[in-house]
């Protein structure tokens, strides 16, 4: 959104991110960003309301203080965030207890109305409503924090919002119990307030859940980078310095088995490491003097020395989780329909029972009445059902999806997932297994001697595809020739004596896709080539996201010839060699011509992809980053998961319409009778209660949406 005026573009923006932890709905949303944008000098105010953050690009002229203030205005605290990194403060957690204590005080004073509703009169009737009131009062006043006190921040600044009119239904209907207690009269609303706050506080529970887990994926791609590094100093002393200290020009001594704290360029040694952050192979890369180390990377062999290029916020891994948290922000402004809801609520709410209490008034009520009426209205309207159309929804297809093996842990996506028309697949681990293994052909074909010396020389070094070898070997029931001086060389391969020969496994001087070369020595050598195999119903899977109106491809950052080879085996276009920006463009490109993007990745170098698409699922072999940042998570070997998934995603969304009906249909049939006073407010406590058992019993029909 813009402002005016909007600053010279000339001029460089300062972008400062605030924390405001009081956003919770779309309502929310819009206010924080059209009270930022209405300050002169602001260029753009974007919401992350998942993360409860907002980031703010605005001329250097403008304070800190001053974005702080406005948002104070509108009634809404903020804290400016000075890691840009930091993971934000967990939401559900702190309405865990208000929720249980209203559920427990509920089905309390529930059994306490039983003997009243049955027609307990005199003392015994009063006994109880003052029992209910008992447990009510401190109940209430308790549960109720979370809306009372968003209510009051909004009034206190002359706004409003979905809590204010529910506040003030709870209030009410408990002031009129209290006066019934005391004044000995029939009635008394405990049990239908504590319904309500039990209900609405579930909903937001759900909701908080789902939305705290959409950040994880940055939490984890950060921590794959080291806390600190070894510095060697001019005089060559070593000292730990914490990896916010380190600078350009220092020069980090990273050992073997250890990740890099910071980018850099290596000035001594040589050693393997594992860059799939970067590339996603699998396939260690070898590195000597001169050339780049990243940070997050491991070292898998040898000490190396490293002169620091980039570190902190400055690092590729740093921009990598920028990438992320930027997607994060554009995608959490997708809003659920209940969402945009939320605007219209409170004033529709506040005017049906403005109206109903005025027009009572005029027909002779007294105030008494007339209150009792207009609190039935606030009760029967509250949107517990509508609050629950979308949670319930994605909570029961995920439970269905968890015994399918599929995991969701954003519930949202199942939204996103359902519009999907355009799938990306990464190719290893992905398509593939992402375990290459040597050609059975060949294993078959090796001379006895030769497979003998292959599998003493691949027994020797720890290298993924040499370790594959030896698997296969063995189990091919070759035994291990006995060789002398064995070295492995970093980079290079495993070299040794057998029988007076120089033999060797190492990496070819040029082969299509992953291969190993054995040297026998006198010009006696084999090409071992390696396969990684597609997932099982690979094929079928492809072809019933055809059905669902999918177009497919492959998008990887392996070599061209290795994609190609599964390219042909799918039948799918693709595109090879390409970093996690890429990956993101291409997506953005796709989106930008109204499509939306499934992607299905797994690897470190996927995290910003995963982020970036409408919806993303991984395997569960996949890399820390790449089950955090995806929105789904398949366990089992076959790419079958991924349009099951879809399925279930569809079915919901038909469900969440349906819901969505329901909950309008009731509000149209009970408000009206609750402002004709054909409804107490318990009645209408438990009228509400109804439709949201409705909804949620609609909702169950998705248990079986996995199948």
């Amino acid at each position: 959104m813009s402002a005016q005026p909007r600053p010279d573009p000339a001029e460089e923006l300062e972008c400062t991110v605030m924390a405001v932890p009081g956003m919770h709905c779309a309502g929310c949303m819009s206010k924080v960003e059209r009270a930022l944008g209405a300050m002169e000098g602001v260029a753009d105010a974007r919401v992350n309301l998942s993360a409860r953050l907002v980031s703010v690009q605005h001329d250097p002229a403008i304070s800190q203080n001053a974005l702080v203030k406005a948002l104070n205005g509108v009634g809404f605290e903020a804290q400016v965030r000075r890691d840009e990194l930091a993971r934000p403060v967990t939401n559900a957690r702190p309405l865990l207890a208000p929720l249980a204590v209203a559920a427990f005080a509920a089905m309390n004073v529930m059994l306490l109305s039983v003997s009243v509703w049955s027609g307990a009169e005199g003392t015994t009737r009063e006994l109880f409503h003052w029992l209910s009131a008992l447990i009510a009062i401190p109940a209430i006043a308790y549960s109720g924090q979370p809306f009372f006190r968003s209510a009051w921040k909004a009034l206190r600044h002359w706004q409003t919002n979905m809590d204010v009119p529910i506040s003030i239904g709870i209030i009410t209907a408990t002031g009129l119990s209290v006066y019934e207690v005391v004044t000995g009269g029939a009635h008394a609303w405990f049990d239908g307030a504590l319904m309500l706050i039990a209900f609405l506080l579930a909903g937001r529970v759900l909701d908080a859940m789902m939305r705290d887990r959409a950040r994880s994926g940055v939490d984890a791609l950060l921590s794959q980078a080291a806390q600190g590094a070894m510095i060697v100093s001019e005089d060559g002393s070593l000292d730990w310095v914490e990896a916010e200290g380190l600078a350009p020009g220092m020069v980090m001594r990273v050992a073997a088995g250890e990740r890099l704290a910071a980018d850099g360029e290596i000035m001594s040694g040589t050693s393997r490491f594992d860059q799939s952050l970067l590339t996603g192979e699998t396939a260690p890369v070898a590195a000597g003097i001169g050339e780049q180390a990243l940070a997050g990377t491991l070292n898998l062999d040898a000490p190396v020395d490293v002169r620091v290029s980039h570190a902190g916020r400055d690092t590729t891994l740093a921009e990598i989780a920028r990438l992320m948290e930027a997607s994060t922000q554009s995608r959490s402004r997708y809003v659920r329909i209940a969402d945009r809801a939320a605007r219209l609520y409170a004033p529709a709410v506040h005017s049906l029972a403005a109206l109903t209490i005025i027009g009572w008034l005029l027909a002779g009520a007294t105030v008494y009445e007339a209150l009792v009426i207009g609190v039935a209205v606030l009760i029967i309207t509250c949107p517990c059902a509508l609050g629950l159309a979308v949670p319930v929804a994605q909570v029961v297809a995920s439970g269905a999806l968890m015994r399918a093996g599929i995991m969701v842990k954003d519930g949202s996506a199942l939204e996103r997932l359902a519009a999907t028309n355009r799938a990306l697949f990464d190719k290893t681990g992905t398509l593939t297994l992402g375990k290459p293994t040597p050609d059975p052909a060949v294993i078959a074909s090796l001379p006895a001697e030769a497979a003998s010396v292959a599998l003493a020389l691949a027994s020797n070094s720890r290298h993924p595809l040499s370790r594959s070898l030896a698997d296969a070997l063995a189990a091919n029931g070759d035994r291990a020739a006995k060789l002398d001086t064995v070295e492995e060389r970093a980079g290079e391969g495993v070299f040794a004596q057998y029988e007076g020969r120089a033999v060797s496994l190492r990496r070819p001087e040029s082969a299509s896709g992953i291969a190993v070369s054995l040297d026998l020595g006198g010009g006696t050598s084999w090409l071992v080539p390696y396969t990684d195999r597609l997932r099982p119903d690979a094929a079928e899977a492809l072809a019933r996201l055809a059905k669902m109106g999918f177009e497919s491809s492959i998008i990887s950052g392996d070599n061209a010839a290795a994609v190609a080879e599964i390219a042909r085996a799918t039948g799918l276009e693709a595109q090879a060699g390409v970093t996690p920006a890429e990956k993101q463009d291409a997506i953005a490109q796709l989106q930008s011509a109204g499509q939306q993007v499934l992607m299905v990745g797994d690897g470190l170098n996927d995290g910003p992809a995963l982020a970036a698409a409408n919806a993303s699922m991984a395997p569960g072999s996949a890399s820390d980053v790449g089950l955090h940042a995806a929105d789904l998570v398949f366990v089992q070997d076959s790419l079958l998961s991924v349009p099951r998934a879809v399925k279930a995603a569809r079915a919901t969304m038909t469900v969440v319409k349906q819901n969505f009906a329901l909950a309008i249909g009731y509000n149209i049939l009970a408000v009206p009778l609750a402002m004709a006073g054909q409804v107490t407010p318990l009645v209408a406590a438990i009228a509400m209660s109804c439709s949201s058992l409705i909804v949620v019993a609609n909702s169950l029909r998705l248990a079986r949406a996995a199948k």
